[in-house]
């Protein structure tokens, strides 16, 4: 067995999905698949343009450093600010939104660690590739799928 070395941020990478930043300081590989753990900066008055999903294996634990983001979890706003955490159940549908007037930046941990980069990388391109407008439907779907989540349904029209 290959003795792996132990170090602070072994799996530092940061990647940007339009003006949000998201800089990943533990993976899979660091945990033994127990983990990931991720700083996300959302900027003030930002809200997400993926949209909202469900984790289908893992579940999601926030952690408030700077400002407030609004996670929706099963149609419920909740606020989530310095320090407080909140942890999503899988299978609960949620999305995030910073109403605010200042940026926000929370530390997520994924576990077990089914989501990690590649995830943010390939959404990424996805909605880059739609400029100004809403991301591909299908194309979103097929990278959530892949990485652990579906999409929730669209709400009905009213």
């Amino acid at each position: 067995m290959q003795q792996q070395t132990i170090r602070v941020n072994p799996s530092e990478e940061s990647i940007r999905i339009g003006p949000i930043g998201i800089r990943f300081l533990l993976t899979s590989d660091n945990s033994n698949g127990s983990a990931s753990v991720f700083e996300v900066l959302i900027p003030a008055g930002q809200k997400l343009t993926a949209p909202a999903h469900k984790n289908d294996a893992y579940e999601e634990i926030l952690y408030g450093i700077e400002g407030v983001l609004t996670w929706t979890v099963g149609g419920t706003p909740i606020e989530v600010g310095p320090g407080q955490a909140l942890c999503i159940p899988r299978g609960a549908v949620h999305r995030f939104d910073n109403l605010g007037s200042n940026d926000a930046k929370q530390l997520a941990v994924i576990t077990p660690a089914i989501m990690g980069p590649a995830y943010f990388r390939e959404a990424a391109e996805v909605i880059g590739a739609a400029a100004d407008g809403p991301p591909d439907r299908a194309k979103m779907m097929e990278v959530f799928r892949r990485h652990g989540m579906t999409v929730a349904a669209p709400p009905p029209a009213k």
